[in-house]
């Protein structure tokens, strides 16, 4: 279930996430362990309840790239640190950050690793 941030508000900024697992061809273009930087902007997200372990996809991580539920980095408190995850047959994946809102020239000033490729993943998945 997603639900409202334990904060209550909406949050907005570039947060660190860490891939977890590659078996979704949207993931194909990453790599286990790969941290990317995401921009996020909601005031809900907070996924609770029952999540086995194979469908966490991606999950929020402190500076040192450990998950956690600080708000300083899990801006939701999302259980587990969990940002996305995938269906079992990995065909759906859905997550928090805002993937979408990277192109070339973005960010500059900010340092980090911003394209997960999902989309041209997903595009040669699709094709063959």
């Amino acid at each position: 279930t997603l639900t409202y941030n334990t904060i209550e508000r909406h949050q907005s900024g570039i947060v660190k996430v860490r891939i977890c697992n590659t078996s979704s061809p949207w993931l194909q273009k990453t790599e286990m362990g790969a941290i990317y930087q995401v921009p996020i902007s909601h005031g809900e997200g907070r996924i609770v309840g029952e999540v086995k372990a194979q469908n966490i996809a991606t999950q929020y991580v402190d500076l040192a790239g450990t998950p956690t539920s600080d708000i300083r980095f899990n801006p939701n408190d999302s259980q587990l640190a969990i940002e996305g995850m995938v269906s079992d047959c990995g065909r759906i994946f859905g997550k928090m950050g805002h993937a979408e809102r990277f192109s070339a020239g973005t960010y500059q000033n900010v340092p980090g690793r911003y394209d997960m490729q999902i989309f041209a993943a997903a595009v040669d998945y699709f094709r063959s």
